[in-house]
């Protein structure tokens, strides 16, 4: 059977049941005792099962399989779910995201699964997990270039899968001494003290305290992280006096984080998501359904701006002649442009949800690792971006909540004596303001210490002392966002060794986008990202000040409104005014921008715009309103890119430039 023109709907089918099997079994382990979970990941496996088979990926068949098995022994009261069961059943989840994700770089999705089908063997029967079959899965997953001879935890594992992350090699070594060694400990510690200067022992066979004390045979073996070469780690080594042989090999291993983040990376594929449903309407809705390159869309979207201009352009030339029959059309053109330029954008809109979806399941690993209890709360997950951003904006979060469950949230101990709940609250949240969307991650945790930041920054010149006492508590939390900057003591395979959060600045800020913190020493902390939505067409109130024309995006205005000269109040030197009860501060434009004053009759109003950022409120007082108008959206190109509180130009129907504000940099 030809199955290569079915191929792009297994892949989008694939995923959507792996997503909505992530997405169940974290519901399955809060609420153990519902099986209409249970049945509903048991008919996403069986689906996906049939699905393989029938396009002849035997290895996803067979996991899924005995995954069904486990499901089926759960649905009939046969089994328990307990963490063992969500474990191994997450593990294969990650194994089925893996092959999938091989399959859409055109591979051909095998993988060795014997030792996963082994363990969900043992599972079905109810037999406990031993630590060896643990070690076994190691070697299977990692595929080090001489298997691994010693037995690893779970939290060894998972520092050996994610230390590639910060670019560092896996080596296991066997040091033989000669034979004729007497003080075999003494030489063994000096081994140790020797590799510890170039990186992290992992794991050593026998125990440690056993070689230091010299009781072992003339070798022994360990697992040893470092960024230096086989050949740097090894010369020292020899110098050490009775050290005969050492033997080095790399493992060559893939992060189990960047195997969750391609897989939920792919899912964007799925544009926009569609809901559950049965296996029939899904059928239905491959049959009507299209995939588009998206630079197609881009070329339509270009084009379509040009539309947009010269229907402003018509707009102003039917005005001026005056005709009703060309007025009629110029109007029916515009309602009809409208409804083309909603779907256009529509089709490049992706809920930011298919980039959240991925953090449940990593905040659960996490928080089993580092023996804390977390809760992650997701707030406007149908916040729609676009798609470019979505592509990118996945790595930053993930380095953000790492870093909010190491350094942020407390072990339970400590948040008992603080007197907190135990369980520690991350809150995930998105929503739009302006042509921007925010994403914030809020923590319940310690905080930012400033003693200690402050003092790291003093310590790597990146601030002076007499300057960090001009600083606020955000200003000094923003310092730990400079390149190599960490407060951690020690090193752990989440953080510690000063990466991580000058990539997110540099990443974010390559997408137009900003990152600010706000911190409360043992209240927790918000890490806010502003993000453009990098909508090329959007609906603006046009508004004068004094010869000029600026352009400020509908969606982030409450309302105007014309004050007297005697409404205005001033505050600490600020002018502000009384909307709606709340005392809110007003910003010239004129002044702001330094626009060139014009002699002209003083009215007696002044003209606001009412604005907003989140729950904040400011009045940006203008000249005169011009009415609503949508424009193209033009960047001000490389030199200009950084002029204070502008996103950006259009072209008016009459050929003026009018600079569009970001009304996100003036609210205070």
């Amino acid at each position: 059977m030809e199955t290569d023109q079915y191929l792009e709907v297994f892949l989008d089918e694939s995923r959507e049941h792996l997503q909505a099997v992530n997405d169940n079994i974290l519901e399955l382990e809060k609420k153990p005792d519902d099986l209409n979970l249970v049945n509903e990941i048991f008919r996403s496996a069986h689906t996906l099962k049939g699905m393989s088979a029938t396009m002849g990926y035997e290895d996803i068949a067979s996991l899924t399989h005995k995954m069904e098995n486990v499901l089926d022994q759960i649905r009939n009261n046969k089994l328990t779910v307990t963490t063992e069961v969500i474990d191994i059943i997450f593990q294969a989840i990650e194994y089925l995201e893996d092959m999938v994700d091989a399959i859409s770089e055109g591979k051909d999705g095998k993988k060795d699964v014997s030792t996963l089908v082994h363990r969900l063997e043992l599972v079905e029967k109810g037999e406990t997990i031993s630590a060896s079959d643990a070690a076994l899965e190691v070697a299977s997953t990692i595929e080090p270039q001489e298997a691994l001879q010693l037995e690893l935890d779970e939290f060894q594992m998972t520092i050996i899968e994610q230390a590639k992350e910060q670019n560092v090699f896996g080596y296991q070594l066997t040091v033989r001494l000669s034979q004729d060694s007497i003080l075999k400990g003494a030489r063994a510690f000096m081994v140790f003290e020797a590799l510890e200067k170039t990186g992290e022992i992992v794991k050593t066979s026998p125990a440690v305290e056993e070689i230091e004390e010299g009781d072992f045979d003339q070798e022994f073996t360990l697992i040893f992280l470092s960024k230096e070469t086989a050949e740097a780690i090894k010369t020292p080594l020899y110098k050490i006096s009775e050290v005969e042989n050492v033997s080095i090999s790399t493992l060559i291993f893939e992060q189990k984080e960047q195997v969750q983040e391609k897989a939920a990376e792919a899912t964007n594929e799925l544009s926009p998501q569609p809901e559950k449903a049965s296996i029939e309407s899904k059928s239905n809705h491959a049959t009507k359904t299209i995939r588009v390159n998206l630079e197609r869309i881009d070329d339509l979207l270009n084009l379509f701006e040009e539309v947009v201009i010269d229907r402003s352009r018509l707009e102003v030339i039917s005005e001026g002649i005056n005709n009703p029959d060309l007025l009629e059309t110029v109007e029916h053109m515009g309602r009809v442009s409208s409804d083309m330029q909603s779907l256009i954008l529509a089709m490049r809109m992706v809920q930011i949800e298919q980039v959240f979806n991925r953090f449940p399941r990593m905040i659960r690993g996490l928080a089993r690792d580092l023996d804390k209890k977390i809760n992650l709360e997701i707030i406007g997950a149908e916040t729609e971006l676009d798609r470019t951003v979505i592509d990118e904006i996945g790595d930053p979060l993930v380095h953000l909540i790492r870093n909010s469950v190491d350094h942020g949230i407390e072990m339970p101990e400590e948040r008992k004596r603080a007197g907190k709940p135990e369980e520690g609250k991350i809150i995930l949240r998105a929503f739009h303001s302006g042509n921007h969307v925010f994403i914030e991650i809020e923590d319940d945790g310690a905080g930012i210490n400033r003693n200690k930041v402050e003092a790291k920054a003093i310590e790597k010149g990146i601030i002076t002392a007499e300057h960090a006492e001009t600083l606020s508590d955000d200003e000094v939390a923003q310092l730990i966002l400079s390149s190599g900057f960490s407060t951690a003591d020690h090193i752990s395979n989440i953080s510690g060794r000063g990466v991580g959060l000058d990539v997110v600045k540099s990443k974010i800020e390559s997408l137009s986008g900003q990152i600010s913190i706000e911190t409360e020493e043992g209240k927790g902390s918000i890490f806010s990202i502003q993000l453009p939505l990098t909508l090329s067409i959007i609906s603006t109130l046009l508004v004068k000040v004094e010869q000029e024309t600026y352009a400020i995006p509908l969606s982030s205005i409450i309302e105007t409104v014309l004050l007297e000269e005697s409404e205005i109040m001033t505050a600490h030197g600020q002018k502000v005014m009384d909307f709606r009860g709340h005392v809110i501060p007003l910003v010239s434009l004129s002044e702001v921008f330094q626009v060139p004053s014009v002699e002209k009759n003083k009215s007696k109003h002044e003209a606001i715009v009412i604005v907003k950022k989140g729950e904040k409120l400011t009045g940006l007082i203008v000249d005169s309103f011009l009415g609503q108008k949508e424009v193209v959206l033009k960047s001000l190109g490389f030199y200009l890119r950084d002029v204070f509180a502008i996103s950006g130009a259009t072209i008016l129907g009459d050929g003026e430039v009018a600079l569009i504000i970001d009304p996100n940099a003036l609210i205070k």
